[in-house]
């Protein structure tokens, strides 16, 4: 039985090649929004997580929290080296328990600022990570069909987030 090879038209061929550069587009897109919340989420993690993470960066020492307002934390800072440090520094409050709290912390040069050290400091400091995480799963698992990997973003993402909630 013959059979028959039939060509498709022209038009045709041209049509589902323009349909796949769109659909091309659209994923290459789509991934470009992931890759960019990504990377955002590590850019803004990083300013304070560097200084938590290496002891090399800043003064190590600890501070006791006095006084807390406006979502910042005051009260004077002790070095566990000699060396010049502001007597009193400041930090987030939502990196602290409460007044009375002496964490280890991390002087950022230059600031009177300072970052949470320890696994609960650095869990803290990539909470925007975190969040960029579970943002891109969203958009893997909606616009690219990628179910598991974004089940296992969205995952790990929440488990930085829970990390540091439950370490400070």
């Amino acid at each position: 039985m013959p059979t028959s090879t039939k060509k498709r038209s022209r038009t045709r061929r041209a049509g589902e090649s323009a349909y796949g550069l769109l659909l091309l587009g659209r994923n290459a897109l789509v991934a470009l929004v992931a890759a960019l919340l990504l990377v955002a989420g590590c850019w803004t993690s990083w300013d304070d997580a560097r200084h938590a993470m290496f002891p090399k960066d800043g003064t190590r020492g600890t501070m006791t929290v006095e006084k807390c307002a406006d979502g910042r934390c005051t009260g004077p800072f002790v070095a566990d080296s000699g060396g010049s440090a502001p007597d009193r520094v400041g930090i987030g409050e939502s990196a602290v328990r409460d007044v009375g709290d002496r964490p280890a912390v991390a002087l950022k040069p230059g600031t009177e600022d300072v970052v949470r050290t320890g696994i609960g400091g650095v869990l803290h400091t990539w909470i925007p990570l975190g969040g960029a995480l579970v943002l891109a799963a969203l958009v893997l698992a909606g616009g690219l069909r990628l179910r598991r990997t974004g089940w296992v973003m969205g995952l790990l993402g929440g488990a930085v987030m829970a990390g540091a909630f439950f370490t400070v």
